[in-house]
C-alpha cells in the first residue's frame, strides 16, 4: 500500500466533491457506473472502483487527464491566495 502525501489527500477530498464518492452514479466512458470506492491514488494517477450498470462488472476506472489537472490548478490557485493572505 502506497503512503499518500496531504497534495494526494487534499485532491482526493476535492474529487469527492466532484461526484466521484462512494456510492454516488457517474456516466463515464459511455456507461454508467455505481461506484464502489472513493478516489485512490496509484501509480498511475487517481482511480475509483465501479460497477457498470449494464454488465455488472467491476472495474477500476481512470479519473480523466483533465478532471486532475483542473482540480490540480484550482487547488494551487487556493494554496496561493491562502499564503498571500
Amino acid at each position: 500500500m502506497a503512503v499518500q502525501s496531504s497534495r494526494d489527500i487534499e485532491l482526493c477530498e476535492r474529487l469527492k466533491t466532484l461526484g466521484y464518492a462512494l456510492r454516488n452514479r457517474i456516466r463515464m466512458y459511455g456507461e454508467e457506473f455505481d461506484l464502489t470506492s472513493n478516489p485512490l491514488s496509484d501509480e498511475n494517477g487517481f482511480a475509483i472502483e465501479a460497477i457498470a450498470r449494464k454488465s455488472g462488472i467491476a472495474r477500476r476506472l481512470r479519473i480523466p487527464l483533465s478532471i486532475l489537472q483542473m482540480t490540480n490548478k484550482d487547488l494551487a490557485a487556493n494554496a496561493t491566495s491562502r499564503n498571500a493572505a
